[in-house]
């Protein structure tokens, strides 16, 4: 490993022994319509009804693990790179962010269109940012009539400011004078982020803005890039599942199949690109909501090590494994995107991030797959894949012998332990850290589903809970770390998921009231979790679809700050979509809206 690769907060590598891996069988009751509504109810109000449910999820495994006194509690999995003043100097500079090469039907893009063939026509004039615009508002505005199937996925637009934009953008064009790649390119973003002018809701009926009317910093970044938010994206209330149901504002159907749910809590921005409305999009992935959504719509999407870091400024409710994320429809718009909004912010906004090197000028030093390092190794374990569900486990199969097939490639096999474990710890966390910002009366006004979710954050998850799963949390990143020094260039490969695809099986029922299903929840997020919780960086890759045609995503994870490695990986397996990528069954061609 290069010397120059080192790091803050990075994780004491220990390999642990080997622990065989055992999915429990739960016992976890399915609610969905009426009964959930009173169910909800009941559960709020009635401890024992809570704690009867709370010992079915097997939360109770996490303390059955002997030597996890050993392990400081870890409460924030942020490793942070460190670029030597010396490789600054010699490598540091202007940021320059290198444009995106893709464009519609060239590497397996299909139908997609990409910010090049948006730059393209707006440099020869052929169309401009305002016209782009005014087709978009017309299809995503939910505050006209009559509304369109694609208005579903956005909360809200503020048309004024986004004209502005527009004209702004067309304006620089006309005189030669454009910002580069993202300028004029719209783009959406989930209504976890903070934006100037726009309410936060968080996917609920309450305001989480908290007094706040200032834009998060990678928002900020694409904007003054001159990328255009046509709109906030609509998000599973608080982002406490993962199949995107959401009764206050409506549930966006899947854009392959409608059938299905786009998945969760950032399925209104995987929506808003999988239906080919915007070929970027703002995603907050605090428990795997990025890669879940972008494997069920077709899309590519990046959750970075970059942990909290530019989420500033962060105002209600937060999560120490969340961090915002770019989705994109090639992977040319994924690295671009990612590469703006990730600049360091200055110290006195976000000390942490500000230690992070800046993407565009020295993150580069960080992959062990550049200069003459041609390390690229992909880890598996077998009885973790072995969880995956037939359709999904072939295209995974199929998927790590293309690699086989890729030069420098080479395929070993891992052990991770306490994975079941980790992941009840993981939602442990998630609950625990929901249920400390949301108050009583405010439960009350949640939907039925997480009405239960946080009734039983708040009542049921104990201190000692909390601390073990911290505990938890720091032996997994020790034998992370292990991992990535005894393979440089590792890319844990799974599933994004085992299922393929999450069918709306209640109907309009679910899609009312909402539905409450633990073990699917929690069957979902079998393969995502694992970054979430100890901060590495992990891409979701569209690898194939089902029989019902919906996607299936492969997800590579990497050793922190090696963002850079996992765009690499994504390039080297994009033959995959080659033959097969087609348009979805809701699907916009903006251009001939013009």
């Amino acid at each position: 490993m290069s010397d120059s690769r080192r790091f803050l907060n990075y994780p004491r590598p220990c390999e642990h022994p080997v622990v065989p891996y055992k999915q429990e069988a739960q016992s976890i009751p399915v609610f969905r319509g009426y009964p959930l509504v009173i169910g909800a109810a009941l559960i709020r109000s009635i401890g024992l009804v809570q704690a009867h449910f709370w010992r079915n999820a097997g939360f109770h495994v996490i303390h059955e693990i002997k030597d996890l006194t050993r392990y400081g509690a870890c409460y924030d999995p942020t490793v942070v790179p460190v670029v030597s003043p010396e490789h600054r100097e010699k490598n540091g500079g202007t940021r320059n962010v290198p444009a995106a090469r893709d464009k519609k039907n060239e590497g397996g893009l299909g139908y997609y269109y990409t910010s090049v063939d948006y730059r393209e026509r707006y440099l020869s004039g052929e169309l401009t940012p305002r016209a782009v615009t005014d087709a978009l508002l017309s299809l995503v505005q939910r505050d006209i009539e009559p509304r369109t199937d694609h208005s579903t996925a956005f909360l809200e637009s503020q048309v004024e400011a986004i004209r502005a934009a527009a004209d702004a953008s067309t304006k620089r064009y006309q005189e030669g004078v454009s910002l580069g790649p993202l300028d004029g390119v719209p783009v959406a973003i989930k209504d976890e982020a903070h934006i100037k002018g726009y309410k936060r809701m968080l996917g609920t009926n309450l305001d989480f803005k908290g007094g706040c009317d200032e834009t998060s910093w990678c928002v900020k970044k694409w904007e003054e890039a001159g990328a255009i938010v046509i709109g906030k994206t609509t998000m599973h209330e608080l982002g406490l599942d993962t199949n995107n149901n959401n009764p206050n504002y409506g549930t966006p159907r899947n854009p392959h199949n409608t059938q299905y749910y786009c998945g969760g809590s950032s399925g209104g921005s995987s929506y808003a690109v999988g239906a080919g409305l915007v070929p970027i999009a703002l995603g907050v992935d605090g428990g795997g909501s990025i890669r879940i959504p972008s494997s069920f719509c077709g899309v590519w999407g990046l959750k970075t090590s970059h942990g909290r870091v530019s989420a500033a400024p962060t105002v209600g409710l937060s999560s120490s494994m969340g961090a915002y994320g770019p989705l994109a429809a090639s992977i040319d718009d994924l690295a671009l995107a990612y590469r703006v909004m990730a600049a360091p912010a200055p110290a006195a906004q976000d000390p942490i991030s500000a230690q992070f090197p800046d993407p565009t000028t020295e993150s580069a030093l960080f992959s062990t797959k550049n200069g003459d390092a041609t390390t690229k190794t992909i880890g598996i374990v077998r009885s973790w894949i072995d969880r995956a569900e037939p359709a999904v486990r072939a295209v995974f199969d199929a998927t790590i012998d293309h690699y086989r097939s890729q030069p420098g490639y080479t395929v070993v096999d891992i052990d991770i332990p306490y994975l079941v474990q980790g992941q009840r710890a993981h939602a442990l966390t998630i609950m625990a850290e929901i249920a400390s910002g949301v108050t009583p009366a405010q439960i009350r006004r949640l939907t039925p589903p997480n009405q239960v979710l946080v009734s039983m954050g708040s009542m049921q998850v104990t201190a000692q809970d909390l601390i073990a799963s911290q505990r938890l949390r720091a032996l997994l990143m020790s034998h992370l770390a292990h991992l990535f020094r005894t393979h440089p260039g590792l890319v844990i490969v799974t599933p994004t998921t085992p299922i393929p695809g999450w069918k709306i099986t209640g109907g309009n029922a679910d899609l009312s009231h909402g539905l409450s299903d633990g073990a699917s929840s929690i069957r979902n997020m079998e393969y995502v979790w694992l970054a979430n919780f100890t901060g590495c960086p992990a891409i979701s890759c569209p690898a194939g679809y089902s029989d019902d045609g919906v996607p299936i995503g492969v997800m590579g994870m990497s050793e922190w700050g090696s963002e850079e490695d996992l765009f690499v990986f994504a390039r080297d397996g994009e033959a995959l979509l080659k033959k097969d990528r087609h348009a979805p069954e809701r699907w916009v061609d903006v251009f001939a809206q013009l």
